[in-house]
């Protein structure tokens, strides 16, 4: 009995093996499989990020990490014993941290535990790659080849530091920034698709060399940025910010005409006084702008016929009581002047006594001009972290009885670098405001699917007599004003120069007396803002410049001694390499362009 019972069980042992070999051997073997392989994503090359003349700002550089197979590589001893010392000498040529005998220690050693990912060399370049491919026993023949390549792409900045705010970056955990975040998804591509199998120690090798699916690499973003403006630029604010000991600040070029922006530099101060590109301070603080605002405080009074440039106001020798507070000029003894001639000295008396004059019974009337200016609105940048402007109404919580006049010389008001620019520009552009670009074109292939053209978001700011009156008196101000040492010079500037006190979070102005000290400022106890926004040539206007310098804290903090130098020598080094607007060549090209169309 015992006998038979075990008879019994043996047979059916015997025929349920018989049954999983046999009869549902395929679907086992398909569950297998499916355990020991699987697809995963093969990750498409990132697109570039390209300069205004198709320099590479921005690109992903492929980089392999190599692997052998120590299976297959030792698969023929013979040929193993005899090849393996002639591999170790190529891999020495290549990679010279380890001796050739090192290399063929280990190779052995993979060889001898079947190790089936074998790790030879990470961060391998395209071409050291080729090479790897033609040495003994990793040639790729009709064989399978015991080499495993696997690509990485490392994003890279040919130009190092150039713009590397604009450019940005994008990782998965952290905020977008820049052009890499704000066009990640178009510059992402699509993945493709692998197989991997399982080997010892839970490792998923690539099964085949080649991708199941291959990727297809992103779209290229092609900027509006120029690579020697945008040196330039920088070039200048860093001397600038070393010398006066500032803070940090920031430079925007843009292109009159399209809106172009050719340059945005911004640098901060680190604890270890040196200059970092950290924050995108032209299209993310929102601050005071002091007296550059004055420019739409006066467009606002002359287009609603408040005052004309002829106009009288006394200066009360620079010190006027106004609701129990003093307004203050930078200096005194302007007495009754005209208002043309108080713009071009930046009296601040003068402008809160011509507003208030003008708008005194009537401040919604000077409030809504500003908002018909655009200038309590975002600009719609295609990159993330604009800054919300902020324009006061008598509506408003913290409306005062002063706020009319405080306003009228940019205080009490918050607007961004480029915000500010964008009106300035707009008056070289004759009235036209056009929207800040950043973004010419996104390409793929080399071909554009999307082009982004000049964007008008005011096709008049005012009227051509008011134009004309506030194109006079920015020149007005490098003529005989503010702005006079920057009066000698080939070619003719307009721009308006702007000091203003920096609040202390607190709504006041005052510091602490030891930073003060530790500052050297001449005025114990205030921070400044140094800034200068402008375009040139005057008489035909190419290229608009804003400049902010932050915190200086060497002794000086007048615009005209810190920030208005950074935008003559911006200008002057555009101006020498663009030949066209010098007045002699750009005769011969018009007769020579006359001549070809006749």
């Amino acid at each position: 009995m015992v006998y038979a019972i075990m008879l019994v069980f043996s047979g059916a042992v015997l025929w349920q093996l018989c049954k999983v070999q046999l009869v549902e051997g395929s679907k086992w073997r398909e569950k297998a499989k499916l355990l020991s392989t699987r697809k995963r994503d093969v990750a498409a090359t990132r697109g570039n990020i390209l300069s205004d003349d198709g320099s590479l700002l921005a690109t992903s550089l492929p980089e392999y990490e190599i692997r052998v197979d120590g299976q297959v590589l030792g698969r023929d001893e013979e040929e193993f014993s005899d090849e393996v010392d002639s591999l170790g000498i190529g891999l020495n040529k290549l990679f010279p941290e380890k001796t050739s005998k090192e290399y063929v220690q280990e190779l052995r050693k993979a060889v001898r535990r079947k190790d089936r990912y074998f790790l030879l060399k990470r961060g391998v370049s395209f071409p050291d790659l080729k090479i790897v491919k033609t040495l003994p026993l990793l040639y790729q023949g009709n064989l399978k080849s015991s080499l495993i390549a696997i690509q990485e792409n490392n994003r890279i900045k040919p130009f190092g530091n150039l713009a590397s705010r604009t450019i940005g970056y994008y990782t998965e955990s952290a905020k977008p920034v820049g052009l890499e975040g704000a066009y990640r998804e178009s510059m992402m591509g699509k993945p493709g698709k692998e197989v991997v199998e399982k080997v010892a120690g839970g490792i998923w090798v690539p099964v085949h060399n080649e991708p199941e699916l291959s990727p297809v690499d992103g779209d290229d973003i092609v900027s509006t940025l120029n690579v020697d403006i945008q040196d330039m630029a920088q070039n200048a604010l860093l001397k600038a910010l070393t010398e006066n000991q500032a803070d940090h600040g920031c430079v925007i070029v843009m292109d009159v005409h399209t809106g172009e922006l050719k340059a945005l530099a911004n640098f901060t101060r680190t604890k270890s006084g040196a200059y970092e590109e950290r924050f995108n301070y032209a299209i993310g603080e929102s601050a005071e702008p002091g007296s550059t605002f004055k420019l739409a405080s006066y467009l606002v009074a002359l287009e609603n016929h408040k005052l004309d440039t002829s106009t009288l106001v006394d200066t009360h020798n620079g010190r006027f009581l106004l609701h129990n507070h003093f307004i203050v000029d930078s200096h005194s003894g302007l007495g009754i002047i005209t208002a043309k001639k108080a713009f071009e000295e930046s009296s601040n008396v003068a402008a809160a006594s011509l507003i208030s004059d003008a708008f005194g019974n009537s401040p919604r009337e000077f409030t809504t001009g500003l908002e018909k200016l655009g200038l309590n609105k975002r600009l719609g940048l295609p990159i993330p972290g604009e800054a919300w402007p902020k324009i006061k109404n008598p509506s408003s919580k913290d409306w005062s009885g002063l706020s009319l006049e405080q306003m009228a010389y940019g205080y009490e008001i918050r607007l961004t670098p480029l915000q500010m620019l964008t009106l300035y520009n707009a008056i070289a552009n004759d009235g036209v405001e056009v929207a800040p670009i950043l973004v010419k074109a996104i390409e793929r292939s080399g071909k554009p699917t999307q082009v982004f053209s000049t964007r008008v978001l005011n096709p008049s700011i005012c009227s051509k007599t008011t134009l004309d009156k506030l194109k006079k008196m920015l020149e007005g101000v490098i003529q005989e004003g503010t702005g006079m040492d920057l009066k000698h010079k080939s070619y003719a500037i307009a721009g308006k120069t702007g000091t203003a006190q920096i609040a202390n979070g607190n709504g006041g102005y005052e510091h602490s007396l030891k930073k003060a000290k530790d500052s050297g400022l001449e005025v114990q106890g205030k921070k400044y803002q140094a800034s200068f926004c402008g375009y040139f040539p005057a008489d035909n206007p190419q290229y608009s410049i804003m400049v902010v310098i932050n915190d200086p804290s060497s002794g000086k903090y007048y615009a005209a001694a810190v920030a208005e130098p950074v935008f003559g020598d911006i200008a002057d080094k555009i101006f020498a390499n663009r030949l066209d607007m010098h007045s002699v060549f750009a005769t011969v090209k018009r007769s020579s362009d006359h001549k070809e169309i006749n």
